[in-house]
């Protein structure tokens, strides 16, 4: 038996890269999946690779080739109704929610804070941490209701930890959400519902690995490319292992949090990060 067996997952941002690793990593350890992407373009981040309807279909085949149940469907979680739908659809299935992964993100406006249009800044605000707020607000109700307790594990950065150049509504979305976490973890607790957080590094998911991303780290070449950025990224890094963490890596450390095993840890932010904010 895994280490949830029984247990109801919830996680946003499914469809591909950590989110997609999560499901498959919380179904492997027995937890049957609900899960919400919103399966298309954020508007005004054209160089970000959009998520689709297909992604979402692979992580659902993903997740019941390892005889896990799972619920599906396109959401945006800037919307708290479309947000409640899904969660509301995933209590009908299986009755209950014990883990709630708020995962869905965007990257920022990747120029100095003042130069961020307001569109930009807005965006990066909503999706950042008015998602990750709704996803709470979506479940806690029923977990609080249920009275078995249960976990939170909300998706902060490195740049919520240590100030990075060009990252200004990026890393100032994901601070807030450190600090919300906290103050979840302490006005549930009561009810036995642990709220942390993972600040992971450089990871090798669609969201960094795109033209805007890889221009951020190479300003001085015209059009970048992976090979070009590999040493920067793996220069950050304590660690030498590897230019990048991988979604497999950040799975790991949602699942330990998410079980037993961390059943007297709340309110953390735990840095998965090859140590590039100990430095």
């Amino acid at each position: 038996m895994g280490t949830l067996e029984g247990k109801v997952a919830f996680i946003t941002g499914a469809a591909r890269g950590q989110g997609r690793a999560h499901a498959i990593r919380l179904a492997e350890e027995g937890a049957d999946i609900v899960a919400l992407d919103i399966c298309g373009p954020i508007v005004g981040r054209p160089l970000i690779p959009a998520s689709t309807e297909a992604d979402l279909a692979e992580t659902v085949a993903a997740v019941e080739a390892l005889d896990r149940r799972i619920v599906a469907r396109p959401a945006d979680t800037r919307d708290m109704a479309a947000v409640q739908a899904v969660v509301d659809e995933g209590l009908a299935e299986f009755g209950r929610i014990d883990i709630a992964v708020a995962n869905a993100g965007t990257s920022g406006g990747s120029t100095k804070a003042h130069l961020i249009t307001e569109e930009d800044w807005q965006t990066t605000l909503d999706v950042n941490l008015t998602g990750v707020w709704h996803t709470a607000k979506a479940v806690l109700p029923s977990m609080i209701e249920a009275g078995r307790g249960g976990s939170i594990v909300i998706t902060s950065s490195g740049a919520g930890i240590k100030p990075m150049l060009h990252l200004g509504d990026y890393g100032a979305t994901k601070a807030a959400v450190i600090y919300l976490t906290k103050v979840l973890a302490l006005e549930n607790g009561e009810h036995g519902i642990r709220v942390n957080s993972i600040a992971p590094g450089n990871v090798d998911t669609p969201l960094v690995m795109n033209d805007a991303v890889f221009s951020l780290f190479r300003p001085d070449l015209e059009h970048p490319t992976r090979e070009d950025v590999e040493p920067v990224f793996a220069g950050m890094n304590v660690l030498k292992t590897k230019p990048w963490l991988t979604g497999r890596d950040m799975a790991n450390a949602v699942a330990w949090l998410a079980s037993d095993d961390a059943a007297f840890i709340t309110g953390v932010v735990l840095p998965v990060d090859m140590g590039v904010t100990a430095g």
